[in-house]
């Protein structure tokens, strides 16, 4: 699902990583690069800290890190009562 490399070439999935471990260095930019490009696609932070099972201040984070422009919150707005 999210495929990267780590130090020695080998390859592994992102959501294969235990719950919780640090993901530094080239796993970190290459993961980071990934979510940035869904996100702009229009991938929500709550699907992408789904799908790579990650929580939603990791992925806010890394977004926010990577220098992405991050969307507002969505729904209805509120209209004024006459």
């Amino acid at each position: 699902m999210w495929p990267k490399t780590l130090s020695g070439g080998r390859r592994i999935n992102v959501a294969d990583l235990k719950k919780g471990a640090r993901i530094t260095g080239n796993t970190r930019d290459k993961l980071a690069a990934d979510l940035k490009k869904k996100y702009e696609k229009g991938s929500s932070i709550r699907a992408l800290a789904e799908s790579t099972g990650r929580s939603y201040g990791f992925v806010h984070r890394v977004l926010s890190e990577s220098g992405v422009q991050l969307r507002g919150r969505g729904g209805a707005t509120r209209v004024k009562k006459k």
